[in-house]
């Protein structure tokens, strides 16, 4: 079906030629065609709502970069607001939700998502699959539960999260009513994508990092497992979870194909723990494309080796930054298709 099904292929554990590579953030400020593109909209909240802006950023990547796979480009907080929680996306600060998650009345007055509610999303996934003509699979995603909880009750981005922490300290109860909610949602939201088109998701958990280990299990990983059942059925299922080092062997557990690691993780410990039922994907420091190229080859070599070829998928342990050269980046691509 696919030109280039390795991604695919790595995901279900199939034998692969050569390790499949696409990089989180791939769509973005990294690539002149990107702001070009990204200029013919007001704001970012318009350009991840037209269809067409957000097809032509997916594709992007592919042509230029001559990664594996394409990601929809959209953002994680499109679920909040779907759900009744408008966001705003403030220039150099990030996100901010001029109404908070407060009380047991703010959670009644959220609405469970549907695809109807983020149809704009599943419209540029149809479009970017006409686009993509076949050459590789499209990936679909959701923010975990918990991560978009973070958002909603804090407001904005924090180093602590601290407000939305302490939720779970006052009002457990509420708490579990919020992310119910919000798995409900996804959940609708994640097989609109798979209908529309998307091969595969990934759901991103970004910070799984700044709960402890039994906050985890019971107000994130539970949430994700139901997502998981819910999808990976259908197509294979990511669990991207940054910081989540204590969580690996809870992880391992989950009913997906993939488990992506940030690069404080070793390659070695992460396949012992969680074993050979699952993919793994990852795990290079973004910043370690700031090197000259001899350094990044060698990095590329040592990644690939200490995966091993076979159920591995090749990416960074985080996003592109915005100010790394593109020819680097596509530098460091090709060095792990060479290998």
């Amino acid at each position: 079906m696919y030109q280039n099904d390795l991604i695919l292929r790595a995901a279900k554990g199939d034998n692969v030629e050569r390790v499949p590579i696409w990089l989180m953030r791939q769509a973005g400020r990294i690539l002149p065609e990107y702001k070009a593109t990204r200029a013919r909209a007001k704001n970012f909240i318009e350009f991840v709502k037209n269809p067409e802006l957000a097809a032509e950023v997916t594709i992007q990547p592919v042509d230029i970069l001559g990664v594996d796979a394409a990601i929809i480009f959209s953002d994680i907080l499109v679920i909040p607001e779907a759900m009744g929680l408008p966001y705003q996306m403030i220039e150099a600060k990030g996100p901010n939700f001029e109404k908070t998650i407060k009380s047991q009345n703010d959670i009644n007055d959220l609405r469970i998502a549907d695809a109807g509610d983020l149809d704009y999303v599943i419209q540029a996934i149809k479009l970017a699959k006409i686009g993509l003509n076949n050459r590789v699979p499209l990936i679909g995603f959701a923010g975990a539960p918990w991560t978009l909880m973070a958002y909603m009750v804090e407001g904005s981005g924090s180093k602590t999260f601290s407000q939305a922490k302490k939720f779970f300290y006052q009002e457990p109860e509420l708490a579990h009513q919020l992310l119910e909610k919000i798995t409900q949602s996804t959940i609708n939201y994640l097989k609109a994508q798979v209908a529309a088109g998307a091969d595969m998701i990934q759901i991103f958990d970004s910070w799984a990092g700044v709960l402890g280990h039994e906050q985890y299990l019971e107000f994130s990983l539970k949430y994700i497992s139901q997502i998981c059942d819910a999808i990976e059925p259908l197509v294979p299922v990511t669990v991207f979870a940054k910081d989540a080092h204590f969580a690996l062997a809870d992880m391992a557990k989950l009913n997906c194909n993939t488990i992506g690691l940030d690069w404080t993780i070793n390659p070695q410990d992460a396949r012992i723990i969680i074993g050979n039922g699952k993919t793994l994907q990852g795990n290079a420091d973004p910043c370690m494309l700031y090197a000259d190229e001899k350094s990044i080859e060698a990095t590329a070599r040592k990644m690939v080796n200490a995966f091993g070829k076979q159920r591995y998928i090749a990416n960074l342990g985080h996003g592109l930054y915005p100010d790394l050269d593109k020819n680097k980046v596509k530098f460091f691509i090709d060095c792990v298709k060479g290998l």
